[in-house]
C-alpha cells in the first residue's frame, strides 16, 4: 500500500474533530453492484410528464421575449426566487439531507425546506433518497440518471420515463431513518403539493402583482415559470453536462467532472469531480466559497448560529487521492 492510499484509509473527520459516522456512508459508492446479465427492460414513456415538460419549456421561451415589459423590480424578484429555491435544493436537499455534510438549526432546516417546496423537484425525502441511489450507483442501471445513456437521459429524460427496476429496488433497500425522523422532510412530504402550488407558482406571481403593480400576465410568466424552468436546467445540468464535459483531477476512474459553466449556473454544484470523490464534504469543492455561492450561505448560517458541524476533508487527503487517481490537471486555488 502506497503512503496516499495509507492517508485515505484513515477515518474521516468532521470539522469539530469527530469521526464522521458510518451511516453517513450511504452516499459512497458500492463496487459490489452487477448489472444484470440479458436484455434491458423496455422504457415506458410518462406522456403526463412529457406534456407538462414541454408546455413549461414553451411557456419559458415566451416569457423571454416578456422580459422588456417586466419592472426592474420584476426582474430582480425573479433573481431572488431563482437563488432561493436553488438553495432548496443545493444546500438543503443536496448537501444537507442527502449527504448529511453539515447540520441546521429547526429555523434553518424550515427555511430549506419552504424554498425547495419554490423548486418544485419532487420532495425532500423523495430527491434524497433518489440522489443517495445516483452516487451509489452511478452510471450504472440502478442510478436514476445514468450519464452513459447519454445527455438527453441524464438531463430530463430520466424523467419522462418509468424508473429502471434496479433504481427502485436499490432505493428501497437504503437506510434512510435520518430522513424519517426528520419533522420538516416529512411534514413537507405530507403536504408537499399544496406547499408547491403556494411557494413555486402563487408567492412568485403575487408578489410583484400586489406590491408593485405588476401585471399578472407578466408576474406569472416570468418570476413563476420562467425562474422555475431556469432552477430546474441549471440543477439537470449536474446530472447531465458535469458528468460528461470538464476535468477529473480527483479521479479520472470516474465520470463526474469540474465544469466551471455548471458551477455558476446550479450556484456551486460543479466542481463534480471531487463531490462524487468526496461526497460527504459539505463545500463540494476544497476552494471553500470560490465560485460557490452556497457554500458561502452554509458558512454565513454558521456565522450566525443556524448551522454547525460541516464536515471537510484534509488538504493532505485531497492531496494523496491527487496524487493517486487524478487525471494530472489539478490546479491549486
Amino acid at each position: 500500500m502506497t503512503e496516499a492510499e495509507a492517508l485515505e484509509k484513515k477515518q474521516h473527520r468532521s470539522s469539530n474533530g469527530n469521526a464522521t459516522p458510518e451511516a453517513t456512508r450511504e452516499d459512497a459508492f458500492d463496487h459490489t453492484y452487477k448489472e444484470k446479465e440479458g436484455p434491458k427492460p423496455p422504457m415506458i414513456i410518462v406522456w403526463r410528464n412529457v406534456i407538462l415538460m414541454t408546455l413549461l419549456h414553451l411557456s419559458a421561451v415566451y416569457s423571454v421575449f416578456l422580459i422588456p415589459s417586466a419592472s426592474h423590480l420584476t426582474l430582480l424578484w425573479a433573481v431572488f426566487c431563482f437563488l432561493v429555491s436553488a438553495l432548496g435544493v443545493t444546500a438543503g436537499a443536496h448537501r444537507l439531507w442527502s449527504h448529511r455534510s453539515y447540520k441546521a438549526s429547526l429555523p434553518l432546516r424550515i427555511f430549506l425546506g419552504i424554498a425547495n417546496s419554490m423548486a418544485f423537484q419532487n420532495d425532500i425525502f423523495e430527491w434524497a433518497r433518489d440522489h443517495r441511489v445516483h452516487h451509489k450507483y452511478s452510471e450504472t442501471d440502478a442510478d436514476p440518471h445514468n450519464a452513459v445513456r447519454g445527455f438527453f437521459f441524464a438531463h430530463i429524460g430520466w424523467l419522462l420515463v418509468r424508473k429502471h427496476p434496479d433504481v427502485i429496488e436499490k432505493g428501497r433497500k437504503l437506510e434512510l431513518s435520518d430522513l424519517l425522523a426528520d419533522r420538516v422532510v416529512m411534514f413537507q412530504r405530507r403536504y408537499y403539493k399544496p406547499s408547491v402550488l403556494l411557494m413555486c407558482f402563487f408567492i412568485p406571481t403575487f408578489v410583484p402583482w400586489y406590491l408593485w403593480g405588476e401585471s399578472l400576465w407578466v408576474a406569472y410568466f416570468i418570476p413563476a415559470l420562467l425562474r422555475y424552468a431556469l432552477v430546474l436546467n441549471a440543477s439537470w445540468l449536474v446530472n447531465s453536462a458535469a458528468h460528461m464535459w470538464g476535468n477529473r483531477p480527483y479521479d479520472k476512474n470516474i465520470n463526474p467532472r469540474e465544469n466551471k459553466f455548471v458551477t455558476f449556473s446550479a450556484i456551486g454544484e460543479g466542481f463534480h469531480n471531487y463531490h462524487h470523490t468526496f461526497p460527504y464534504d459539505y463545500a463540494t469543492s476544497e476552494f471553500g466559497c470560490k465560485l460557490n455561492l452556497t457554500t458561502c450561505f452554509i458558512d454565513f448560517m454558521c456565522f450566525l448560529g443556524l448551522a454547525k458541524d460541516r464536515k471537510r476533508v484534509s488538504h493532505e487527503l485531497v492531496l494523496a487521492r491527487i496524487q493517486r487517481t487524478g487525471d494530472g490537471s489539478h490546479r491549486s486555488g
